[in-house]
């Protein structure tokens, strides 16, 4: 079998934030993944200047010594390397949406959902009208812009429309904590989700992968909350900085979050209503969703987050592995789904 030309798109057009975020997952997938006589790795690195590298690695040494490049230049040097096929591993806005869209046109396959619909699911809103439209149940909400008021009542919890890792989100109990939530999301985002508060039962999340055209269950991962002074996740429960500043996983022990047992009566209708939000988006090659499940059982959509970077570290991979999966095993499904 021929190798195959993978570039893995890595960095931010947004900020350093994501910038690093990128790095990280990317830096364990290319260790994880590595097989020399399978694929052959490329490495595009954009930063919030909007200018493309390509370094040998991604050390800091490699990337600050890589020649910066305009668009135009990257897209002939892209040319010239007879990419195969791209993994995308940007999270912000731009690096989901317009770099991926800028694949399509090249005519180069890349793993994981289109430009289309990862611009869709970034706006919650959207998103959760879809699989509403489809019978799943969904938590009320109001979507508002500077200046209006929220209608509904505490607890809520308020979010920035479009923005990841819990940056910006507050549940808030009393209205005097309003004001002070609306301005934080708003930092975020030019809109902002006012939604009802879910009671605390659980709170997981659910993948789906493609394979050969047949959806395939993944077990469940299950995030440690509690009623008393954790009700819902927040931006530390996900993502911390070590001693030397450099970004690191913080919801990767098992006091966090952790595989849940397939036989949990919870694990199979879960998984029914992630293949149902997976259809009615329109997903391809994987799908990932985040379900509140209230103290009656009732499992909510929150949110998607359609995008897997194939760091040993990302949920899907390690719901793949709990399903007795391997990385490597995963990521040749995901191959095979995007080229044929």
């Amino acid at each position: 079998m021929s190798v195959l030309n993978i570039l893995h798109l890595v960095g931010s057009a947004e900020n350093q934030f994501y910038c690093d975020l990128s790095r990280l997952y990317a830096k364990d997938c290319m260790a994880a993944t590595a097989k020399p006589s399978r694929y052959r790795f490329f490495i595009a690195y954009i930063t919030p200047d909007r200018l493309w590298r390509f370094p040998a690695s991604l050390s800091r040494q490699d990337i600050s010594v890589a020649k910066p490049l305009s668009p135009s230049q990257a897209i002939q040097w892209i040319t010239e390397q007879n990419i195969d096929l791209v993994l995308p591993q940007m999270f912000c806005i731009p690096g989901m949406t317009q770099y991926r869209s800028l694949f399509d046109l090249l005519n180069i396959p890349y793993l994981g959902n289109t430009a289309e619909l990862m611009a869709l699911t970034a706006n919650k809103a959207k998103a959760k009208a879809i699989v509403r439209s489809m019978g799943v149940k969904v938590p009320y909400g109001e979507l508002l812009h500077k200046g209006d008021t929220p209608n509904l009542r505490p607890p809520v919890v308020i979010k920035p429309d479009n923005s990841d890792n819990s940056l910006g989100v507050t549940l808030v109990k009393t209205m005097d904590e309003c004001d002070t939530a609306l301005e934080k999301a708003f930092e975020y985002a030019d809109q902002v989700l006012v939604e009802e508060y879910i009671e605390l039962g659980r709170e997981v999340r659910c993948g789906t992968i493609v394979k050969e055209g047949e959806l395939i269950s993944l077990p469940l991962e299950e995030y440690a909350v509690n009623t008393e002074n954790n009700p819902i996740r927040n931006h530390e429960d996900k993502l911390k900085k070590d001693d030397s500043g450099e970004l690191t996983y913080a919801a990767k022990d098992k006091k966090k979050a952790w595989i849940v047992d397939s036989n949990n009566p919870v694990t199979r209708r879960v998984q029914e209503i992630a293949k149902q939000c997976h259809q009615a988006l329109g997903c391809r090659h994987y799908s990932l969703f985040d379900f509140r499940i209230d103290p009656q059982g009732q499992p909510w959509f929150l949110e998607a987050g359609l995008y897997c970077s194939f760091s040993p570290k990302s949920v899907i991979p390690m719901m793949a592995q709990a399903k007795g999966i391997s990385l490597n095993e995963l990521l040749e499904i995901v191959i095979k789904e995007a080229i044929k």
